[in-house]
């Protein structure tokens, strides 16, 4: 498959339980874009509570980000799998993409969830990052 690809996407979104399907937007000219187009797949890591630096890491560009974190991307995976900073990944593939001003929604119909870690789930709005409240 290449080099991996990878970012910080604050759009995500649940479209659809049957058939299982997610969006995320992503702004063109990203090189995670490209590489989603061109695969037609993708891995969606939903990030656990204490991977903020992660989250901070990939939302900088860093281009060496896979050599500081721990992944894979074993058999039937759509893209990397953040083996110590996801709590659940989603494994997509392409199914609609739409053009909306300077981003593209890529909607990714579920091919496979798989649970990682039992942890409850980072958060961002209004700037912040949060944890769920387990109350």
């Amino acid at each position: 498959m290449g080099d991996p690809r990878g970012m910080t996407c604050s759009s995500v979104c649940s479209v659809s339980l049957e058939p299982p399907t997610l969006l995320v937007c992503l702004r063109d000219g990203s090189p995670t874009l490209e590489a989603i187009m061109k695969s037609g797949t993708f891995a969606l890591n939903l990030l656990h509570e204490d991977a903020q630096q992660t989250a901070e890491l990939f939302a900088s560009g860093n281009p060496r980000r896979f050599a500081m974190v721990a992944w894979e991307e074993g058999a039937g995976a759509c893209g990397p799998h953040l083996v110590r900073d996801a709590h659940t990944v989603a494994d997509c593939e392409v199914v609609l993409t739409q053009q909306v001003g300077d981003h593209r929604i890529v909607f990714g119909g579920t091919r496979r969830i798989t649970h990682r870690l039992s942890r409850a789930p980072l958060l961002y709005g209004m700037r912040q990052f949060r944890s769920w409240s387990r109350d």
